[in-house]
């Protein structure tokens, strides 16, 4: 289930499938579909494809990935950028990315690697290509397990609006104590008030996990219940695979690492509080030395947890993304 973004050549990646960004023709082109014949062969993939061309814009054909360490190259034509028919474009994009999709599911993939579709030669503002990507990976995962990978480089692509990084920037400037890694972690207002609202004269605080010593899978299976949510939409919006999450369930004795749990806590929905109670389950917290923390804990007090949108600023600050594992 996890869709990763990462910075990694896609013809070193050992996923069972990599996307090429083919041209209609299947023809060898420049850019990534360059790299990719010359890694996996040119000849042979040559070959390969000039039996199956050609096919149309918004259509995938699959061949081996000969000397790739990917079994498969799955050829997706993604459309030339035409701004006066940005639907019509988009379309054709959320096509080529659904049609590689389902030519994996069909061949027992159970990981695959992209490029960013149509955002070289063929002139899609990387932001909107990014954007059709995440959506149309996203929708075809609600109904599929496959481990998706998104190759991006360049920063650009992400459509971050400058008012939500000056908000995290500004949020990082005062609580992130990059040189202070011994200091205690200072309370945050809404903590503040939160037990100055505790110690009220008949007012007894919630303790949303009361049980100290109750084991972590046990933890996780009432909060679930309790936030009314179920497995899956759990550890799909927790950006995790299934096998991990049912690993995570069973107990025996596993303990998750700590983005595991705080993708979680994002899926989950759970407050700052809950979210630190959670963490100390498993011998972890919430740091003010590390960046990382800090830009989770900004989400998380104003309450957004769209997963791939906190990781969109997580990209940004070169941090390790949520979820994927």
């Amino acid at each position: 289930m996890p869709f990763t973004i990462v910075r990694q050549d896609i013809t070193k990646m050992k996923t069972d499938a990599i996307v090429n960004a083919a041209n209609t023709q299947l023809a060898m082109g420049g850019g990534v579909c360059g790299a990719i014949f010359s890694a996996a062969g040119v000849r042979e993939l040559e070959a390969a494809c000039r039996k199956l061309a050609p096919i149309r814009t918004g259509e995938a054909v699959i061949t081996p990935g000969f000397g790739l360490p990917a079994k498969f190259i799955i050829h997706a034509a993604g459309p030339v950028y035409c701004p006066e028919h940005r639907q019509e474009s988009e379309k054709l994009l959320r096509s080529a990315y659904t049609s590689a999709l389902r030519l994996a599911v069909d061949n027992h993939c159970e990981s695959v690697a992209f490029p960013l579709i149509s955002s070289g030669i063929y002139g899609y503002p990387k932001a909107e290509a990014l954007q059709a990507a995440t959506s149309a990976i996203r929708v075809f995962l609600e109904d599929h397990d496959l481990d998706v990978y998104l190759a991006v480089f360049d920063k650009t692509a992400y459509a971050v609006s400058r008012e939500l990084l000056g908000d995290v920037q500004s949020y990082l400037d005062e609580h992130y104590a990059q040189e202070r890694e011994d200091s205690p972690r200072r309370l945050l207002q809404v903590e503040e008030e939160y037990l100055l609202e505790s110690a009220a004269p008949c007012k007894r605080p919630e303790i949303f996990i009361p049980e100290l010593d109750e084991p972590f899978s046990a933890t996780l299976l009432r909060l679930i219940d309790a936030k009314g949510k179920s497995d899956v939409e759990v550890y799909k919006r927790a950006n995790l695979d299934r096998k991990l999450f049912s690993k995570i369930r069973a107990g025996k004795g596993y303990m998750p690492g700590k983005r595991t749990i705080v993708a979680l806590a994002v899926a989950l929905e759970l407050s700052l509080g809950e979210t630190e109670d959670l963490l100390k389950r498993a011998g972890y917290a919430l740091s003010p030395s590390q960046k990382f923390d800090v830009i989770v804990e900004y989400f998380i007090v104003n309450g957004q947890y769209d997963i791939f949108g906190i990781n969109e600023v997580l990209f940004q600050y070169d941090q390790p993304l949520l979820g994927g594992f």
